[in-house]
């Protein structure tokens, strides 16, 4: 603990005995990764409350009184929260506040979420209290986007004592990696395979390709990109046809699909197709393949190999 000396506003100097506030060190705004994750974000809520006209511009500066979390939570969970439209005096913010979080808690606490922000960490405009709350929405949600992983920021933490400012850095982490972050720790050969072995890696991608091209050619589709091509979910749907020899009515499923949900509609239906013959649940979400996460697609393309490697 030593004297402060770093960027310090004027207003967070005016400190009680013994009170502490936060900020990130201005050398952590920087970092690319600190940037595009607050970007993704700002971009994600925007999209998510097009409709309702709001725009976020500054995450700390237009979260903290709850208005906006109350849009996008009811937004996100299809609910109406009981509180006042607006409110000007602080005590009434932070009473919306408290029942925009309760409910956040509500939905998080039995999924294992760490809640590392509290009402007062975000009306007082903590920006790491209010990335962490939404990172854990977002993942939570699913929302398609994807965030930078393993971002971390140097945190200032300034605290009054007998009269004198004193400071101490220590690093939060903000995200880690997806699959962390969703809680999935069980790890399999794919895990092992993107870790330690990436050579080995492009040779099993190069027989998925093969494995998925000898059915696909059949209707004169190619697959070169296994990130991408399967991401909208079309040629999964396709792919399932072909190998349980049957025509899938278009109605069925998106053709030409052009929004999140519809393309998760149709990884969705293929996955129903794949439990129709026989294969076991994914271990992948739909949402993981829509959002091009290159584990998730090879984990469902190598149940599909696996079952059907010997079929003309």
């Amino acid at each position: 603990m030593s004297p402060a000396s770093a960027d310090i506003h004027p207003e967070d100097t005016l400190l009680e005995e013994n009170e502490e506030r936060t900020m990130i060190d201005p050398t952590s705004k920087d970092d690319p990764k600190f940037k595009e994750l607050v970007k993704v974000l700002i971009d994600w809520i925007n999209d998510v409350l097009v409709e309702e006209r709001i725009i976020v511009k500054q995450l700390e500066e237009d979260l903290y009184d709850g208005q906006v979390l109350q849009k996008l939570l009811e937004k996100l969970a299809g609910c109406k929260l009981n509180v006042a439209e607006v409110t000007q005096s602080e005590i009434g913010q932070k009473q919306k506040l408290q029942t925009v979080l309760e409910a956040v808690h509500g939905l998080l606490r039995p999924h294992g979420w760490a809640l590392q922000w509290t009402v007062d960490s975000i009306h007082g405009k903590s920006l790491v209290a209010t990335l962490h709350l939404l990172v854990s929405l977002a993942m939570h949600f699913r929302a398609p986007i994807r965030l930078p992983e393993h971002v971390s920021v140097q945190v200032v933490v300034v605290r009054k004592r007998e009269g004198l400012l004193h400071s101490s850095h220590v690093t939060e982490e903000l995200t880690t990696t997806t699959e962390m972050m969703m809680g999935r720790f069980e790890r399999d050969a794919f895990d092992t395979l993107f870790d330690h072995a990436p050579d080995k890696l492009s040779v099993v991608k190069k027989s998925l390709i093969t494995f998925v091209n000898k059915h696909l050619n059949k209707l004169n589709l190619e697959v070169t990109e296994l990130e991408t091509q399967f991401a909208d979910g079309v040629y999964l749907v396709l792919l399932m046809g072909l190998l349980e020899d049957y025509f899938v009515p278009l109605h069925n499923f998106y053709l030409t699909p052009d929004s999140f949900d519809q393309k998760v509609h149709n990884v969705a239906f293929a996955f129903e197709l794949m439990l129709d013959g026989g294969l076991k649940t994914p271990k992948a979400h739909p949402e993981d393949v829509v959002n091009l996460d290159l584990k998730s697609t090879l984990r469902v393309l190598y149940n599909l190999f696996t079952k059907y490697k010997h079929l003309e």
